[in-house]
């Protein structure tokens, strides 16, 4: 008979079970998970199901118990509603047997079998382990609670084959409440339990001087036991899982590890040889080989948790580093900008942010480093433009005059085209362009594409206003921000790739806050997930007077994780029109790249003005 939900039955489900409920939307949120009742920490409120349809969830991923209220049903002794219920009604009523006057003593047909299976008549007392009375092929396991009351029987066909029509292999008591095996040889102890999948594994743990073996009812896929046994298994600090091994992986640790909140350890998969399950272990390397292998299980590995003595040993002072071109930053930090790290580039707009990240860059390609660059600020020809200039530098530029009077600059044809095969194939830029219709994928996607299509190294993202636009849909400003830095510093340490993000600054007085760091416009995240901040900024007041000068900038470095080396106070910079160039002490200015050959130029440094491509011409 197929059953209907009915929106009651859930309803009902949790004045069964004497739950208190919330009703949000079209789900009913228990407080406690019938399952895992909440955790060590009894977290409330993870466990809904769904007024609609009757599926159910606990969201608490040590747990995450979902399927639909027939399974609550038969997990919890539960009725459904109407005629389905009364149909199911025997089926869901546990049928108490007659319990045995006395300890259960194996015959000797049982006893004789699981000797085949290296299992004594001693562990056969234990388990209680004997054969049908008339059918000695038929060996029956008696189940019983932590109180000692046998609450079902499992039964075992010595004789089957698969693929023959001798019967089944193994079946129950119908209508008899599932349990848990092995309980009878409980000593009381609750350090350790250890879990595995057949009955006669379970045996052969305690053949070999395990204590506390216990196995699951119904094979690795049936956990019907597992809500009545939930309260006794809680109280063990640990358990370790043995169960079969099948397709390179160990049955039953993943299920329980969602159910169990103790610590969970397994049999290393190494140590189960070429053996299947423990009783093939036991026939075959014997007793105390089956000791030892569950004596050195080993602890789940927790996701994003590792052993700080396996973490590699690195000096952080040899960490390869991408030098700025700055020399005295360069010097601050040992080297340069160290690969794998976010690295925020603040200031208040138009102070020239864009203009330091771009040089950065620039001295970037010089040193070999493939790059990525991202403007929403600029046109990719300006940003381009732009970064042709800092690669020419003064030597290789011309000033004219414009019809105006003023002075402009340009390059000549011939260089540009030095400039192009100089950075081709080692500099990539964001093509916003996309084609209408074109399907959008999200900047950081395109970041991490160009990592592995293009081998990028160092990437620039000028800003993060206009990059959040394009990376993380929905949410508000906040949240956005804190997710793309997390994002970003996710990228950086995993592909080890140096990021450049460029950041405005509070709107507000020129005068800093007690902590620079704090001045970044937008989420926290923004400098607390960088690894290195600077500052380019105009000078502050000092007693009524600027630091620098108007046309001047103060960069500082205002958190350096990598080995705490700030300058607060900063270097006043000058900024060279006719390159674009920032600079200190005048050096970043005349520096030279080798995208102009000594023998492309003539002794001032310019090609022949025919080979220009005049602007007023």
């Amino acid at each position: 008979m197929r059953y209907q939900f009915k929106r009651q039955d859930a309803l009902d489900f949790a004045v069964h079970i004497g739950q208190q409920t919330k009703i949000r939307g079209e789900e009913e949120q228990l407080k406690y998970c019938p399952y895992c009742r909440g955790g060590r920490n009894r977290d409330d409120y993870t466990f809904s199901i769904n007024l609609k349809t009757g599926l159910f969830k606990c969201l608490r991923s040590q747990c995450g118990q979902q399927g639909n209220m027939w399974r609550l049903a038969q997990d919890f002794d539960f009725k459904l509603s109407d005629e389905f219920s009364r149909y199911h009604e025997k089926k869901s009523q546990y049928r108490k047997l007659p319990q045995p006057k006395e300890k259960i003593v194996p015959k000797p047909k049982a006893i004789e079998y699981l000797a085949s299976r290296g299992i004594s008549e001693e562990t056969a007392k234990a388990y209680q382990i004997t054969v049908q009375s008339n059918n000695e092929n038929v060996l029956v396991f008696p189940v019983y609670d932590e109180n000692g009351t046998m609450v079902n029987v499992k039964y075992r066909n010595t004789e089957f084959v698969k693929g023959e029509k001798n019967g089944s292999k193994e079946w129950f008591e119908p209508n008899c409440k599932p349990y848990i095996y092995g309980l009878q040889t409980f000593n009381g102890d609750f350090s350790c339990f250890t879990l595995c999948e057949g009955q006669l594994d379970c045996a052969s743990l305690y053949e070999a001087g395990i204590e506390n073996a216990f196995s699951v009812l119904g094979g690795k896929g049936s956990f019907t036991w597992f809500p009545a046994c939930y309260d006794f298994l809680s109280k063990f600090k640990s358990v370790i899982i043995f169960g079969d091994y099948e397709n390179g992986k160990i049955t039953l640790l993943d299920d329980m590890r969602k159910r169990l909140e103790c610590k969970i350890m397994h049999i290393r998969e190494e140590d189960y040889k070429d053996c299947k399950d423990a009783n093939d272990i036991l026939r075959k390397y014997g007793k105390d080989y089956l000791k030892e292998i569950v004596e050195r299980a080993v602890t789940v590995p927790m996701k994003q948790v590792i052993e700080l003595a396996d973490v590699e040993d690195v000096d952080p002072f040899s960490l390869i580093k991408v030098e700025s071109g700055i020399d005295k930053l360069d010097r601050l930090l040992y080297g340069g900008l160290p690969l794998g790290a976010v690295v925020n580039i603040s200031g208040k707009s138009g102070v020239g942010k864009s203009n330091l990240a771009s040089q950065i860059l620039v001295h970037a390609i010089s040193q070999g480093y493939v790059c990525f660059a991202y403007s929403g600020e600029l046109p990719n020809y300006l940003f381009k433009a732009w970064m042709d200039f800092q690669i020419a530098g003064r030597k290789h530029v011309t000033t004219y005059q414009n019809k105006w009077g003023d002075e402009n600059f340009t390059i000549s044809k011939a260089n540009k085209q030095l400039i192009k095969n100089w950075y081709r194939g080692r500099c990539f830029i964001y093509d916003s362009g996309i084609v209408e219709g074109e399907e959008m994928e999200t900047l950081t996607d395109v970041m991490v594409g160009a990592i592995k299509q293009y081998g990028v190294q160092v990437i620039l993202i000028d800003n993060l206003m206009t990059a959040i636009g394009s990376s993380v849909p929905g949410k508000d400003k906040y949240e956005k921000q804190s997710e793309f830095c997390q994002q970003l510093a996710s990228i950086a340490r995993k592909w080890n790739v140096l990021i450049l993000l460029v950041a405005h600054k509070r709107k507000g007085s020129l005068v800093e806050s007690a902590d620079i760091n704090d001045d970044t416009s937008g989420s926290a995240d923004i400098t607390n997930l960088a690894s290195i901040t600077l500052s380019y900024d105009r000078g502050s007041r000092v007693n009524g007077d600027y630091e620098c000068a108007e046309d001047e900038r103060i960069l500082r470095v205002n958190k350096n994780r990598l080995f705490g080396r700030v300058y607060k106070k900063g270097w006043v910079c000058g900024f060279d029109e006719r390159s674009k160039r920032i600079f200190i002490d005048g050096a970043e200015v005349d520096r030279e790249y080798s995208a102009f050959p000594k023998t492309e130029t003539k002794g001032d440094g310019f090609v022949d003005v025919e080979q220009m491509e005049l602007p007023w011409g």
